[in-house]
Formats: C-alpha cells, structure tokens, sequence
C-alpha cells in the first residue's frame, strides 16, 4: 500500500522514468502496471493486428482443406487452420485488456478491420492458387512469422511474451507440416517441380516485404523504432528480413529452385545479402486492403462475423447472468 502512494505522488516524467528503469532491466510489464500511453497504443495497434492476421490468415488455407490431395493432408490443413484461429482468440483476449482502460473490446477490434482502420498482414491478402502455395505459405510464411515472433519472446510485455512463448511452439510444427509438402512435391514429377518454382516467384514480392519497410522513409510510416525503445521487439525489420534470408536462402536453391530476383547474393564484404527492393507502392496498396484477396478476405470474415452473432450474444447472457 505504502508502495502504491508513494508511486501515485509521483509525476508523470518520473513514472515514466521508473518505467523504462523496469523494462531496460528486464522486468516484465502486467497489465495492471502503470505504462505510458504510447506503450500502451503501441501494444493495442501491433497485438490487434497480430491477432486480425492469425485469423484473417487461415483464410487462404481454409480454401484448401476440401481440395488437399489426401486424407492425411486435409487433416493436416484442418489442424492448422484450427491453430491458427486459436492463436488469434488467444491474442484479442491479450488486447482486450490492454483495451480496458479505454472502455473498449474486441467487438471494435473487429469493427475497425471492417472499416479498414485495422490492418492484417501484407502475404494474407495474397492469392493461394495451387497447392504448391499451401505448402510455401506453411514453409515460408510461417518460417518468416516464426523469425519475426521469436524476436519477440522476450517482450516487456508479459502477457504477450508469454502467448507468444505458446504460439511460436505451434508454428514450428506448421512450418514443418509446410516444409513436408514442399519436399514431396519437390521430389515428384516436372510438373510438380514447377508448381513450387511458380508459388516461389507468385510469393516473392510478398516475403520480401513481410518484415516491413526498412525505415519510415519507404513507405511513410514504422513503428519499429517504438517498439525497440520499449524492448517489445529487439531486432530491426532489416535485421529480421536478413535473418529470413539466411536460414531459407540456401534451402530454396539447395531444392534445385531459382530466385526471382537475379541480383540476389551475399556480401562477404558487407556480411548481408544484397536483393533488387520490391515495389512498395504495391505494400501501400495491399495496407489499403487494395491487394488481390483483400476485398474476398474481408467479405468472408463479415459474413462469419454476422452470421455468428447470436452465438456471442448468447454467451453475453450467460455471462452477465452468472
């Protein structure tokens, strides 16, 4: 008690300066505590989206579980899609109590992605045409989500570093699933082969600019500077995007597979790879929800968001009943 008064005469300069001493000392941040609001708006705007692109990004997936190849695969998509819709609901329930203190919920999480004020991840708003892109979207998709996720485990935020802890732990094994299609494919026929080289360079574009621009400059705005500040994150988009490059590189040519990107290689010199920019006009179109699936994504995620409706109701009944 004497610990709270004491903290309450505090002003606001010197709250703030407790709360970076916490954080750069690694002690983690509750929900309850005390943060300034751009920690706290940081945190909303970033889970949000989070938690809108584990849901949003099943989407592409579900369109494949009716047309995998075998029992065995459609489970497999099954399970995942199923992950990832967990891992949303996980992180909208880790919003929502950042979100309190605003009077707000995750209804108006989802209000704002149906009025394009909350944006989900740029590689979901892209077409999955064959089955070659369910396999690359488990491989690299994800094996990029787990490089930018990672980077994330030791988050000053407790409740999020430690949903993470969970969900990083299931996408490996998405990855995995991913990585086993691509290998079949990879040692099947010429046909198959080129389904894999055709996903890679439909992808590309996308990958590249999964991480986000470099700085504020390509695009008009980045939050990474804030969220290192913060130790919410602890690498840079560039950093991470050069990570990715690293691990999957050299898996992609060791498959006998090309690059669509003829000037991609590494510096020994500079020690990092060297890659033609993609065109980010294109980013700053598909963050309008102007990308090829946007419009289909959104509408998908309306109709089940009505048509559920009843079953949020109900629960809010009982709820306020109990």
């Amino acid at each position: 008690m004497t610990n709270t008064l004491s903290f309450d005469r505090l002003t606001e300069e010197e709250k703030l300066e407790h709360f970076m001493q916490r954080i750069q000392a690694g002690e983690k941040i509750e929900a309850d505590d005390w943060m300034p609001e751009e920690y706290r708006k940081t945190l909303i705007k970033l889970i949000s989206m989070h938690a809108i692109s584990e849901i949003m990004g099943a989407l592409p997936e579900k369109e494949w579980v009716p047309k995998a190849p075998t029992l065995k695969r459609k489970l497999g998509i099954m399970a995942k899609v199923q992950d990832e819709m967990g891992h949303g609901q996980l992180l909208l329930r880790v919003a929502e109590d950042l979100m309190e203190p605003y009077g707000k919920s995750r209804e108006e999480i989802m209000q704002d992605l149906f009025s394009g004020d909350l944006k989900f991840h740029n590689v979901f708003h892209m077409e999955a045409p064959t089955w070659g892109d369910a396999g690359l979207i488990g491989w690299l998709v994800d094996g990029a989500a787990i490089i930018s996720q990672t980077n994330m485990l030791d988050a000053s935020y407790g409740p999020y570093a430690r949903a993470l802890k969970r969900i990083c732990a299931e996408e490996v094994f998405h990855a995995q699933h991913g990585e086993a299609i691509i290998m079949a494919l990879a040692e099947g026929t010429e046909a198959q082969r080129s389904m894999i080289q055709d996903s890679i360079n439909r992808w590309w574009e996308a990958l590249l600019m999964f991480f986000g621009p470099a700085d504020a400059s390509t695009t008009g705005t980045s939050k990474q500077d804030i969220t290192m500040k913060y130790n919410i994150r602890t690498k840079s988009n560039e950093e991470l995007r050069q990570d990715f490059f690293t691990k999957y590189i050299p898996r992609v040519l060791s498959l006998g597979l090309t690059l669509p990107d003829e000037t991609m290689h590494y510096d020994e010199k500079e020690e990092k790879w060297k890659y033609k920019q993609p065109n980010w006009n294109n980013f700053k179109d598909i963050i309008k929800n102007k990308g090829p699936k946007s419009q289909d994504r959104l509408r998908l995620r309306i109709i089940a968001h009505e048509n559920n409706a009843w079953v949020r109701e109900a629960l809010s009944s009982e709820t306020s009943a109990g």
